[in-house]
């Protein structure tokens, strides 16, 4: 019996995604629950699960394919898919979960042609079509040179890990080499965001080289939504600096009976979330929002925690941060950083949130205006903790220094109460105490 693998219901507010790339090809056997294929929406990538055992029939849909809720993408045949499809040259086993990021992925090359392959001189030529489909993504997606990027996986294969710490080492490393000749490079495979890539630049007399790579779909929405937030708001940013010292104490304390006890380090960040509630508490304005001409006021405490994934900024939310503990906290953003490194990251994990905190510090910024993610009032911004000379009691001492910033939307949001809100979380922070006792 035949069965169709249809998109899942997307939200309300993403009107179609993309498909990614496809994990099996026409005629593997699948089996319940595996994943099919990968479906990019502005927010997350999502995967879509093969409805039954059998064999993958017809592929309706492509790498690339824009496509909308219910849309019928392929079809399986049910059944035991060794008896179902015998097996071919075209068809792969399909792979353990350990061997996922390493298979080769092989899809039917063309009749009377070879599989493409890059050889630009760097190194030997690598076959594209055993690349895995996350690998050749990367490589498509930032024009690299494959033969360039040394291979840790089984037999030399280049793993996920391996692209990834090649683009770390900088441009040099990872700018292609240009090809001896045009008909010497022949098109890589491209990806969804590369389906109809641009033509290529050719080298200006000096040798110098660009390249001209579309938009992910998130990083796209990212872009508009930035460009929103500042066309709609009236956004200031008011600063203050915290003295760290009593956190840093309190933490040195008590950090090793707190992860015995809760299985969970204890970060900074659960205290900044913690002190933040109680600022939004005294500043409702901050916690609220405009619909129209009405302001929202907010009866919950939903933090958006910004994190970096591998396709950029992502800001998952604490649901009722003010009914968590501090290894709630911490168990929950360490979860989120986990997934959003994964790419697991759902729909629901990211609609929503009242207030937004972000944290350059981990990326060495020592001041910055973060914007607002709409329609959010508000945004709080740390920074890089420093050893400064500061004046205590009259005298100058040593003191780990942080600045905050809060940007806010000006139309809802006074100055005064900004700078009282800063001031909130500076004394929260100063004397822990506050938060235990809510004063």
């Amino acid at each position: 019996m035949s069965i169709e693998v249809k998109v899942p219901t997307l939200p309300e507010s993403v009107a179609d995604a993309t498909l990614v790339s496809w994990h099996k090809q026409p005629g593997d056997a699948v089996s319940r629950d595996e994943n099919l294929v990968d479906l990019e929406t502005d927010k997350v990538v999502l995967e879509i699960p093969s409805p039954a055992d059998g064999v993958l029939g017809e592929i309706l849909h492509g790498d690339g394919d824009t496509v909308t809720t219910g849309v019928v993408i392929a079809t399986i045949q049910e059944g035991d898919g060794a008896s179902v499809a015998p097996k071919t040259e075209a068809t792969v086993e399909a792979p353990s979960a350990e061997q996922q990021e390493e298979r080769p992925y092989k899809s039917p090359p063309p009749a009377a042609e070879t599989p493409a392959a890059v050889d630009t001189g760097g190194g030997a030529p690598v076959n594209l079509d055993d690349l895995s489909p996350a690998v050749r993504r990367l490589v498509a997606e930032h024009n690299l040179d494959a033969s360039r990027i040394p291979g840790s996986g089984r037999n030399g294969r280049i793993t996920k890990a391996d692209v990834l710490a090649f683009l770390e080492q900088g441009p040099a490393a990872s700018a292609p080499a240009p090809a001896a000749a045009p008909a010497a490079a022949p098109a890589a495979t491209p990806t969804p965001q590369q389906a109809k890539p641009s033509a290529p630049v050719p080298p200006d007399p000096h040798g110098r080289v660009e390249q001209r790579v579309p938009m992910t779909r998130l990083r796209a929405r990212i872009a508009q939504r930035l460009v929103e937030a500042q066309q709609t708001a009236a956004i200031l940013t008011t600063f203050n600096e915290i003295d760290m010292k009593p956190v840093m104490e309190l933490r040195n304390r008590y950090k090793d009976k707190f992860e015995k006890n809760h299985g969970v380090r204890l970060g900074f960040m659960s205290f900044f979330v913690k002190a933040s509630v109680e600022a939004l508490k005294r500043f409702p304005a901050v916690n609220g929002s405009i619909d129209g001409n009405d302001i929202i006021y907010h009866g919950y405490y939903d933090i958006g925690i910004a994190v970096s994934s591998p396709r950029g900024l992502v800001v998952p939310i604490l649901r009722d941060a003010d009914q968590m503990s501090f290894a709630d906290i911490e168990q929950t953003i360490g979860e989120f950083g986990k997934r959003a490194k994964e790419g697991s990251l759902g729909m629901e994990d990211l609609m929503g949130g009242t207030f937004s905190i972000t944290n350059g510090g981990v990326f060495g910024s020592l001041m910055s205006t973060p914007i607002l993610n709409p329609p959010q009032s508000g945004i709080l911004g740390m920074h890089k903790t420093m050893d400064r000379a500061v004046v205590e009691n009259g005298q100058v001492v040593s003191r780990p220094m942080m600045y905050l910033a809060l940007s806010y939307d000006h139309r809802i949001v006074d100055g005064r109460e900004a700078v009282s809100f800063l001031v909130a979380i500076k004394e929260c922070l100063e004397d822990p105490a506050r938060l235990l006792l809510q004063v």
